[in-house]
């Protein structure tokens, strides 16, 4: 099992969604990337890299590894704040548009989950690494109808999804290879 990284995001208040409505984020402490097979101890699908986002997780599979980690899903609210900073960057890795080396999304030559270190130019300015592309994030804000918000977009998500603002809707009993987690714990 390979060991997780962390990295603190100051806190802040970020304007939330498309009413930029204010909301008061504390300092958290997030896993540099999304979760992989190799540092949660599973075996990835025939084809899959060990290094790849562990994905095929329900919101119950993704809420119970992580608290085996030692964290929770963060809000849809943390999660926004996350990747746009104070600043406001409209992708994690700020204004610029989106290139095949910043991200894997539909348009990258891959067609499925990555190892999270093939995107270094993605990075947000804290150091985190995947936020836009390779698999959703599932978060714990639900959505009517038993779903929860799911942000970031996936492989096969068109750049507009990368965007630090952009959120979905996942039913929470869906197993996707495109959704997975990131872990955040409070300080």
């Amino acid at each position: 099992m390979q060991l997780l990284s962390w990295a603190l995001v100051a806190g802040g208040v970020c304007p939330y969604g498309d009413r930029a409505r204010p909301r008061s984020v504390p300092p958290l402490a997030w896993t540099r990337t999304p979760v992989t097979w190799s540092q949660c101890g599973r075996t990835p699908p025939p084809g899959v890299s060990p290094s790849a986002p562990v994905t095929g997780l329900t919101f119950q599979d993704a809420e119970v590894l992580a608290a085996q980690i030692g964290g929770r899903l963060p809000t849809s609210v943390e999660w926004e704040w996350m990747a746009i900073g104070a600043s406001l960057r409209r992708y994690p890795w700020g204004d610029q548009e989106w290139t095949p080396a910043r991200a894997n999304l539909r348009g990258s030559r891959y067609g499925q989950p990555t190892p999270v270190d093939l995107h270094p130019a993605g990075a947000t300015p804290d150091g985190l690494r995947d936020v836009a592309g390779n698999v959703w994030e599932w978060t714990s804000t639900p959505v009517l109808g038993d779903g929860s918000v799911i942000r970031g977009g996936s492989y096969r998500s068109l750049p507009l999804y990368a965007r630090g603002k952009f959120l979905n809707a996942a039913p929470r009993d869906r197993a996707s290879a495109g959704i997975g987690v990131r872990v955040v714990r409070n300080l």
